[in-house]
């Protein structure tokens, strides 16, 4: 499935085109620039992260970078079949795209594949945020960032003990983390103290961190411009113009042609798409996920401050400023991009079990957006069998995760050099 990507050499100084905005898009194009290339990023939207990136779970979530494909799904697949509230569901569909990347998730559950994935996307991670953390050092980007941890909680013994078990594994390959009970996750947490169902202990990664996705692409974006990106908006990618084996641009659905040397789709669920017509079949779908977002009061007292994921429900709980976001499941439905009312009730409903003095008087804001997966959940980084189009995309649940790293060996393929950290030809798909 897909091509195999390799690395190429060019001499800086092109110019590239980027096609999308949302926050793989953008750090592409700010780590393109600082390797001397001239950038241009088109955006079908009015801005910059209104898609994907838009309203996501804030997590940068380093020690559990983890694939949702596993052995220990595959039970739990079976369990949720039917409900509509699943945190996996599944909406059959006459795409054989659907049924292919459906099979190839269930092979990625199998054992070794999932240790072989853990490997590839923990390794990227880490090299992502320190390039974040380097980024931010140098210039200062803001946007509701917190450097306090993520800690996974549970509210089930048998979980917990599950879950103990596996942070041994964690450490192994180096992720900082340690095992707490019920009480000095509350102590971690003071919130959680108000909880209607009992927290019976958890895994702490102190070194996780969280932030609103949206403000640090618009952020990242407007830095970029004033550094010479330049960004048009509104402006819908037709196709791809190839010609002798390049592709030489792109036509815009207007009939504008652009052109430039190199081009980067990481247009998310939808660059499947625009490369399919070039023999270019992408293992990536859509996973559709949800969150809401909850208006906090002045002081914020009732919400918690530290980033956390509900091990049980599958959610992913953060603070943003004088907002809380949960988000969480993952639902197989084409790109069906409306909102299921019952399913951003259910992660409400659960929010409020866990914090039941946050959601009474507030007004809830809904969102479902596109995540685009592969089965592997490991992303597609490098060059097609098109000597100078390059793809970035397929990051799944982890697109904030690991949009710095995979940005930053991206921009050192296409100039010519090393990866470095979290890929190589090995695990460029």
């Amino acid at each position: 499935m897909g091509e195999r990507l390799t690395r190429g050499r060019y001499d800086n100084g092109m110019k590239v085109l980027v096609l999308g905005a949302g926050v793989i898009g953008v750090t592409s194009a700010w780590y393109l620039a600082e390797c001397g290339h001239e950038v241009v990023v088109l955006e079908r939207q009015s801005g910059p992260a209104m898609e994907t990136s838009a309203a996501n779970g804030g997590q940068i979530s380093v020690a559990q970078a983890e694939p949702w494909a596993k052995p220990a799904v595959l039970p739990k697949i079976l369990r949720w079949l039917g409900r509509e509230d699943a945190p996996l569901l599944f909406r059959w569909r006459a795409d054989p795209a659907q049924w292919r990347w459906a099979l190839g998730f269930l092979a990625e559950c199998l054992p070794g594949r999932f240790e072989r994935n853990v490997l590839r996307l923990s390794e990227l991670a880490r090299d992502s945020r320190e390039q974040l953390i380097a980024l931010r050092a140098r210039t200062g980007i803001e946007y509701h960032g917190l450097q306090r941890g993520i800690l996974h909680f549970c509210t089930d013994v048998g979980e917990f003990e599950a879950l103990a078990r596996h942070a041994e594994a964690m450490r192994l390959r180096g992720a900082a983390c340690s095992v707490l009970d019920g009480r000095d996750c509350m102590a971690l947490e003071p919130a959680l103290r108000q909880s209607q169902v009992p927290i019976a202990g958890g895994v702490y990664a102190p070194s996780d961190e969280s932030g609103d996705a949206r403000l640090f692409t618009e952020a990242l974006a407007a830095l970029a411009a004033s550094r010479g990106v330049a960004f048009r908006y509104r402006a819908s990618v037709g196709a791809l113009q190839l010609e002798a084996g390049r592709v030489h641009g792109v036509r815009l659905a207007d009939g504008e042609a652009i052109a430039a040397d190199a081009t980067v789709v990481a247009m998310g669920s939808y660059s499947r798409r625009l490369l399919a017509p070039l023999g270019i079949r992408l293992p990536v779908f859509p996973l559709k996920g949800y969150s809401i977002t909850v208006p906090l009061s002045a002081d914020g007292a009732e919400a918690p401050s530290v980033s956390l994921t509900d091990e049980a429900h599958k959610i992913v709980i953060t603070r943003l400023g004088n907002r809380l976001r949960a988000a969480g499941t993952a639902e197989l439905a084409g790109y069906d991009t409306t909102v299921n009312r019952r399913r951003c009730e259910a992660i409400a409903r659960r929010v409020r079990t866990l914090f039941p003095a946050l959601t009474r008087e507030a007004e809830l804001a809904y969102w479902a957006g596109l995540r685009p997966a592969t089965p592997s959940n490991v992303p597609i980084v490098g060059r097609t069998r098109v000597e100078n189009l390059f793809v970035n995309t397929g990051h799944g649940t982890l697109g904030w995760t690991l949009a710095c790293g995979s940005a930053r060996a991206l921009a050192a393929l296409i100039s010519g050099h090393a990866p470095g950290p979290g890929l190589s030809d090995d695990a460029l798909r």
